[in-house]
């Protein structure tokens, strides 16, 4: 690792453009979850269309945006810890905002597979960069809350995916929703180009590399902290629970109870938006308070809520009862939210200034894998083999959806584990707690 060296007094930006920065991150984040949440609203009409299985759709969907996320991930991380990354962002958002849009044109599964991939390469540009230009916005202390005002993104992205998203097919088609959600991403990224500023790094930070470090210094460093081992999978595997039961949920719900793409997605979507979105901003209050500048409390929130939300994520499955269902859904689905911001700022605390963009990627990588492949192959799979000679129906998919709920006790442990040394691999980090 670099040497470390106390960094001189810098100035700051103000208030305002502090969080104007904060507020364009969180809808570029909003696009992102909108481009890759629009395909589970419509995953049934697709198979369809497609002629597939459901393995064979969780595969076509999921498979190929996350293995070349995966793929360029890394390396564009390793660019942004180097280079512009306001540039690099608004670039990506472009990219993959276009190539969603170009899913809708697709007539195979071929052209969707390959505009799938244009979308998992551009996305690979968005969010690691994002989160290193917010952390040179806002100070350690503030980060996690900082991350739960961007992680609002989430929700927000998720009910533009399912409601507006499912909206849209109800009266065109399924293709229709991918240009709805892509086109605008495309303006965005121009916004983002014109009037972001790209901060110098560290310069809020109480200690400050005097050198770029060489990725295998980044790596050794990562495998180091502990900690930061436990939140990273605690986030991916709170992904695989929440997000991968969240792409079968829309199907599961239109087989179930025989409603419409529009109308399961009218059942989901405002539970996304209001939920999610209350979930976000009482994380983000909760990390305002002077009390949550210890990050071992941060994890230990994490972990009781993620362990306390995993029973009604069973139950949801479990049940035949619509209206039950939708009780335990506005429960569980807006604890999937609850994470995402203090994960990531705790993930950037855990890491000096010029690592973090890779930091966030490798967390965002594991994820990604985890909830785009693994997950929907595994529910896929298994509700196929459940439902034998006639392929999956609303039977086979409940049991499936019922075996992967419990993986939520498993995320909690992790972040309950990770408080034994967060504050000495924090303080190793970024100089203080």
């Amino acid at each position: 690792m670099a040497t470390i060296a106390e960094a001189p007094a810098r100035p700051i930006p103000s208030l305002a453009v502090r969080w104007y920065v904060l507020i364009v991150m969180c809808v570029v984040y909003a696009i992102s979850i909108a481009d890759r949440y629009v395909v589970s609203t419509v995953l049934d009409p697709i198979r369809k269309d497609l002629h597939l299985t459901d393995s064979g759709v969780a595969l076509l969907t999921g498979a190929p945006l996350a293995l070349f996320y995966v793929s360029f991930g890394i390396p564009i991380s390793w660019l942004a810890d180097r280079s512009n990354r306001r540039n690099i962002l608004a670039a990506s958002l472009v990219a993959w905002s276009a190539m969603s849009a170009l899913c809708g044109l697709s007539r195979t599964s071929w052209q969707f597979m390959l505009a799938r991939i244009g979308v998992g390469v551009g996305e690979a540009g968005g969010t690691p960069p994002a989160n290193s230009i917010i952390g040179d916005y806002f100070p350690a202390g503030r980060r996690p809350m900082a991350m739960a005002i961007f992680a609002l993104g989430a929700p927000i992205g998720a009910w533009m995916g399912a409601d507006l998203a499912g909206w849209v097919a109800n009266l065109y088609g399924w293709r229709a929703a991918f240009f709805v959600l892509g086109v605008p991403g495309v303006a965005i990224g121009l916004l983002v180009w014109i009037t972001i500023r790209e901060p110098e790094r560290g310069r809020l930070d109480e200690s400050a590399e005097t050198a770029t470090p060489s990725f295998w210094a980044t790596v050794k460093f990562m495998l180091s902290q502990k900690a930061s081992f436990h939140v990273m999978t605690g986030g991916a595997l709170s992904a695989f629970w929440g997000w991968g039961l969240m792409y079968f949920t829309p199907t599961f719900i239109q087989r179930t109870w025989s409603l419409s793409v529009g109308d399961a997605g009218a059942v989901v979507g405002p539970i996304h938006l209001i939920g999610g979105s209350l979930a976000s901003l009482i994380t983000a209050w909760c990390c305002a308070h002077r009390a949550f500048t210890d990050p071992r409390r941060v994890v230990y929130l994490l972990a009781g809520v993620t362990a306390v939300c995993t029973v009604p994520s069973f139950l949801a499955y479990w049940t035949h009862s619509l209206p039950v269902a939708t009780v335990m859904f506005w429960l569980f689905i807006p604890a999937i939210y609850f994470y995402i911001g203090p994960a990531m700022g705790l993930v950037q605390n855990l890491a000096p200034a010029k690592m973090r963009a890779m930091f966030i990627a490798v967390s965002l990588v594991s994820a990604n894998v985890l909830n785009l492949i693994v997950a929907p192959w595994i529910v896929g799979w298994l509700s196929d083999r459940f439902g034998g000679a006639h392929g999956g129906d609303a039977a086979s998919l409940r049991l499936a959806l019922l075996i992967l709920a419990p993986t939520g006790f498993w995320a909690a442990f992790h972040y309950w584990r990770a408080a034994r040394t967060i504050v000495e691999d924090q303080k190793r980090a970024i100089g203080y707690v």
